[in-house]
């Protein structure tokens, strides 16, 4: 059997403030599949951001262990950051820059050649339908447009695993529906385990192999969404939704306002 994309044991998190310590993760036990697209949920405050934060190299551990794409966590954090693509919940484009210069200015930081990084940035481009904006300023991109840069520039290394955190929050139901599309694309075609964090019931449900349900720092629930539906609202057709309040007893934000793509 291949190894897990991701594997954690016992992965914890304590911040120490003046006013004490604040366990943010207690002990996450993960075991994500390779080609998996995982949906990971909680409340708010639940760990999910720290968790995400640690796996992806941006935030050291307290406790535990992680192997991620075959590399230690901390033994080997730049090997992680070579296999995996992360895309942020608040972006990160230049407005002053246009579409090609980000993709390729991205190759570029991964050491590919000048020549490489544009054919890369041409390839990323004819895949995520992106050709007629690459000499488009992301300043006058939609919504829906600059997450798809976004998440082009998470794939210029070809990661085995891209970590999307919030990808859809913001968009109106079409470019929505769009970039789910986009998510199953990427795993059919290049077998890329995704780690997604949502708060987005529906978007878990739609495109989920398998959800994970965090709560103060712990796994509280973990299966697929049919599974969950089954074992916490006691139905499989119910909503993610009901499932959730049943493990949690909380509720998710409310979306912001859509904006149109």
């Amino acid at each position: 059997m291949p190894s897990p994309a991701i594997q954690t044991r016992a992965l914890t998190r304590t911040f120490t403030l003046k006013s004490g310590p604040v366990h943010a993760v207690r002990g996450i036990d993960l075991t994500v599949g390779r080609g998996e697209i995982l949906g990971f949920l909680g409340p708010n405050g639940a760990g999910k951001t720290t968790t995400l934060r640690m796996l992806t190299t941006l935030l050291p551990p307290t406790g535990g262990e992680a192997v991620v794409a075959g590399h230690d966590l901390l033994g080997d954090p730049a090997g992680v950051r070579r296999r995996i693509g992360y895309v942020a919940q608040s972006g990160g484009l230049d407005p002053a820059c246009d579409v090609r210069e980000e993709l390729v200015t991205q190759g570029r930081l991964h050491r590919l050649s000048r020549a490489a990084a544009r054919h890369r940035a041409e390839e990323l481009a004819g895949e995520l339908d992106l050709t007629a904006l690459l000499d488009r300023p992301t300043a006058a991109l939609s919504g829906g447009q600059r997450r798809r840069v976004e998440i082009a520039l998470g794939l210029v290394n070809r990661p085995e695993v891209l970590f999307l955190d919030e990808p859809t929050t913001g968009l109106d139901p079409g470019s929505r529906s769009d970039l789910w599309d986009l998510v199953r694309r990427i795993r059919a075609e290049n077998g890329t385990t995704v780690f997604l964090t949502t708060h987005l019931l529906d978007e878990a449900d739609a495109l989920a192999d398998r959800v994970v349900v965090v709560d103060a720092g712990t796994v509280v629930a973990e299966g697929s969404p049919a599974d969950l539906k089954s074992r916490y609202a006691g139905d499989p057709a119910a909503s993610l939704l009901d499932a959730f309040l049943a493990v949690t007893g909380r509720c998710l934000p409310d979306d912001p306002e859509p904006v149109a793509i």
